[in-house]
């Protein structure tokens, strides 16, 4: 946090802007009293409208249907591979 006076301020104004937009707390004083703070403008959210996605996403019965695979993972065994079969020559 830095704390300058109107003077400084009115002179360093772009400097000190850049200051602000970087992250840096500018305090704005007269005659040693704190009169004014100058901080980085952050754009207000807006806010979420609920069920925006109804109905353009679904989730399936079994997503969470324990995978055998992953479990193994994470028993610390080793999971089984199934083997391809290979067609057979004729």
């Amino acid at each position: 946090m830095k704390t300058v006076n109107v003077q400084h301020a009115k002179t360093q104004l772009s400097r000190l802007l850049e200051e602000a937009a970087a992250g840096e707390t500018i305090i704005i004083g007269k005659a040693g009293k704190p009169m004014a703070m100058l901080v980085a403008w952050r754009p207000e959210l807006k806010k979420r409208q609920l069920g925006g996605w109804r109905n353009q996403v679904w989730i399936a019965d079994d997503f969470d249907v324990p995978s055998p695979e992953i479990e193994s993972l994470f028993l610390g065994q080793k999971p089984r591979r199934q083997r391809s079969r290979k067609p057979r020559r004729k």
